[in-house]
């Protein structure tokens, strides 16, 4: 195919893209219209926990479509079934809710949180509605998890913005015990910041934060869109930590690629009402057969721990090429790390990467001074090499 066939102005303008057209995609490679391949770091930012087009994912599909597609949300479906009890026998929550989308699921979460925050006033009988969330944190792209969102310029792009949640200080439990009031119902953080440079609470925060919450009879939120589904080396995120939160919120790895996300919480704020949450396509057969096929994957034994592994490996080199080439610090968890460049020369380097031949290296800089790396969680070896080696040359062609 030619890129020239095809009316680019077709798609709506929401983002800059390069003039190229993917047709295929295998594990960490992605092929373009042209024929050539690229080495996939991104994939659809943290999307594609398994790769491009997994055999299991296929099989699921192949095998569910001929079966039952969409019966309706007002009706149970065996797959549904089947996934909501796999994450709630692998977690410390009692109820899913399957939506479309990491935004969908976070939007859910805040109406579950102000709907047990009325059913649980403060001492002057009010509703309590306020979330706390944090600087840098990026929950979204509706009107409401952009308010919850603490990314700079957001609360004026669609403003008014929905009231309710003041910011606080990741890592910095007395700037969340200050925002505290009787109108506060829950705190909400993603484990690991990635949108906001892949900046992790700490084990200690994340227990203290806890401790408050309970003390104070809030609910606590973790958003594990982008931590959830073994990115971190756990199933889920705050197992890290040894916490159990009210409520969490997946999307992202859970389908592979597919679009399917999910809202738990324990039994305690299970407070939804008939009608109070719903839409079309949430928890449908096609889509939860996917989630039952990655979840089972992530399951199987040593799976978990070879994430953990690579991304110790993965770690270890980032800090090697970064003394080699003069950058700043590595961070992260499990396969969600990023490198401090030391300079603002993100975006030079996503580009000089692309346009590699005869192969093309996909890398994420979500700020100009930062590269953040979100391979399938079954990389290679090999391949978590090569990807350092053509980075390394991509470097020295920048003169760094």
């Amino acid at each position: 195919m030619e890129f020239s066939q095809y009316d680019v102005n077709a798609l709506m303008y929401v983002t800059n893209r390069p003039p190229i057209v993917f047709t295929e995609g295998d594990g960490m490679w992605l092929t373009d219209h042209a024929g050539k391949r690229y080495l996939d770091f991104l994939q659809g930012w943290a999307v594609n926990c398994l790769g491009h087009s997994p055999q299991c994912i296929q099989d699921a599909i192949t095998a569910q479509v001929g079966k039952l597609i969409n019966p309706s949300p007002a009706f149970y479906n065996e797959t549904s079934l089947a996934l909501a009890s796999l994450l709630t026998h692998n977690s410390c929550f009692d109820h899913v809710f399957f939506a479309n989308s990491g935004a969908e699921a976070n939007e859910g979460a805040i109406k579950l949180a102000r709907k047990w925050g009325r059913k649980n006033p403060n001492a002057k009988g009010e509703s309590r509605y306020e979330i706390i969330t944090f600087k840098h944190s990026f929950h979204g792209r509706t009107l409401a998890t952009m308010s919850a969102s603490g990314k700079a310029g957001w609360d004026t792009i669609f403003a008014p913005q929905v009231p309710g949640f003041p910011h606080a200080e990741l890592n910095d439990i007395a700037s969340v015990e200050r925002l505290i009031t009787d109108k506060t119902v829950a705190v909400m953080l993603e484990p690991v910041q990635g949108e906001g440079g892949v900046i992790p609470a700490s084990r200690e925060f994340m227990q203290a934060l806890r401790k408050l919450t309970q003390e104070r009879g809030l609910l606590l939120i973790v958003d594990e869109v982008q931590t959830g589904m073994g990115r971190t080396g756990k199933l889920f995120a705050y197992q890290l930590s040894n916490v159990e939160p009210d409520i969490m919120t997946l999307g992202k790895g859970i389908g592979g690629g597919v679009p399917l996300a999910a809202l738990l919480c324990q039994e305690a704020v299970a407070c939804f009402e008939a009608g109070d949450q719903g839409g079309t396509y949430n928890g449908n057969p096609l889509m939860t057969a996917v989630g039952i096929a990655v979840t089972n994957t992530l399951l199987e034994p040593g799976f978990l721990q070879s994430v953990k592994d690579k991304g110790e490996y993965l770690s270890g080199e980032l800090k090697k090429l970064s003394t080699k080439h003069g950058l700043g610090a590595e961070r992260g968890e499990g396969l969600l790390r990023a490198l401090d460049l030391g300079s603002e020369i993100g975006t030079s380097i996503v580009e000089t990467a692309r346009d590699l031949q005869p192969v093309g290296l996909l890398l994420n800089s979500p700020r100009p001074n930062l590269l953040r790396f979100m391979p399938a969680l079954n990389v290679t070896k090999t391949e978590l090499d090569q990807m350092m080696a053509m980075l390394s040359d991509v470097l020295t062609k920048l003169g760094k």
